[in-house]
Order: C-alpha cells, then structure tokens, then sequence
C-alpha cells in the first residue's frame, strides 16, 4: 500500500522512519518544461529572439501575477531548445520561481547560454527528453506540464510522435503547443495548418490547448498568454485540442 506524501512528512519529522531519503520533493503549483525549438530552421539570430520572447514573458507583471495568485505561489520550471534525437539541450536547469527576483535570475540565464542543440526536428524526442526531465526532478507539481513550441509538425528522425505522446499522456503529464506559424510575416499566414496539425499529432492531457504566434510582432505577447493560461491552470480563449 502506497505511503502517502503527508504521511510520511509527519513520520520523517516525528523521527519515526530512520531513513527518509532521498529528501521529500518540495510541492509547487505545477512542473513546467518549455521546449523551445532550435532546429535547422532556426538560425541564430531567431534563436535569440525567441529566447528574449521568454525571457521578457517569464518577468511581465501578468506572469509574476498569475504565480502570485497559485495555491503555492511558486512553480518550478525548466528551459529546453530540442532540435535532433538526443541533441536536447537543457539550457536553463529546474529552477524555483516565486518572484521578480527568481524571474528575473532565470530569464538571464535563457539569455546568457550558449546555443547548444542543432539538427533537424525530433518532435518525439523532445516530448521524451520533457517527461524524463519532470520524473527526474525535486519538485511535485500539482500539475506537469510540457510547453512545446515549433514551427513544424515534421518529425524527421527519433521516436514516432505518435508513440512518444502516447507515453507522455501516460505519466499524467499534459502538453500544451505554441504553434509558431511565420517568423516573418506582417500578418497571419495562409497555406498549412499548423495549429490544427499541433491539436491532432501533438497536443493531448486534460485542458491541453494550442496558442499561435502568427509572426515575430506576436511572438512574445503569444508566449506571454501562454503562459498565464498554463499557471493558472485555465485555457481562456486559447484554441483547443479536440476531444
């Protein structure tokens, strides 16, 4: 019979266990592995600014706010640019954000690492490399959550997609898409649907939702709602994955 967690903090507190390691994990709102793209498609210049666009989402007054107003009041998050299998790159490790302060120590390291990953898309690596990271960490999330951002539903070497989700949705971690639809556009883009691609290859879990950044202008007002929908643990207007 399992020991549940409150449990066995009273018991490790009270001395009644004589071993209570590993420590416990320390409970926030939600686990949180953004996955950013760094594919052949994106060069450098881009790599930069999409971290800018997290790095200035991660310190806006709406996502200090959205934290503030958690049961917990802290989140953990970690920040990873996926490119080919096992070319993965966790530039910014688990880190406790819980403030400006946290905030901002983390949006500095999105912008001071080095790029690391290259190569084409391996979506189903990447969904792989997030369930691994939030399994493997010290926190205990009410929620876990794995942001997936991309400007492609292609897969070209790796894990299937299909099955890599399959084992994602299995852990009970959700995913959530940020379908990056032009780079360069003035407006939204015509021609493929990749929104629609996100909700039917991609995205699953309870409440998961897609939310499209049509060019550069809307990249970081994207992320930004993106991620005050996801700490709160609502999905607003955002489009859906269909049930």
């Amino acid at each position: 019979m399992p020991f549940p967690s409150a449990l066995l903090r009273l018991a490790c507190l009270s001395g009644l266990l004589g071993v209570c390691a590993p420590a416990l994990a320390e409970e926030v709102e939600l686990e949180l592995v953004l996955l950013a793209d760094a594919s052949g498609s994106i060069d450098r210049a881009e790599t930069q600014f999409q971290r800018e666009g997290y790095a200035t989402a991660m310190t806006s007054p709406e996502v200090l706010g959205a934290i503030r107003q958690t049961a917990y009041g802290v989140i953990a998050v970690t920040y990873v640019e996926w490119a080919s299998a096992g070319e993965e790159d966790v530039v910014v490790p688990w880190m406790r954000i819980d403030g400006p302060e946290s905030a901002a120590a983390f949006a500095g390291a999105i912008l001071d690492a080095p790029r690391r990953a290259f190569g084409r898309n391996a979506i189903g690596s990447a969904l792989l490399t997030g369930r691994d990271l939030i399994e493997g960490n010290a926190y205990e999330g009410w929620r876990k959550v794995i942001d997936f951002s991309g400007d492609s539903a292609n897969s070209w070497n790796g894990p299937p997609v299909e099955a890599a989700r399959a084992e994602v949705l299995a852990a009970g971690i959700t995913i959530n898409g940020l379908a990056i639809l032009c780079r360069d556009c003035s407006g939204r883009p015509g021609g493929g649907n990749l929104e629609q691609q996100y909700r039917d290859r991609i995205i699953g879990g309870p409440g998961a939702f897609v939310v499209t950044a049509e060019s550069r202008d809307t990249f970081a007002a994207a992320v930004r709602r993106k991620l005050v929908l996801e700490i709160g643990g609502t999905h607003g207007g955002a489009r859906f994955a269909g049930e």
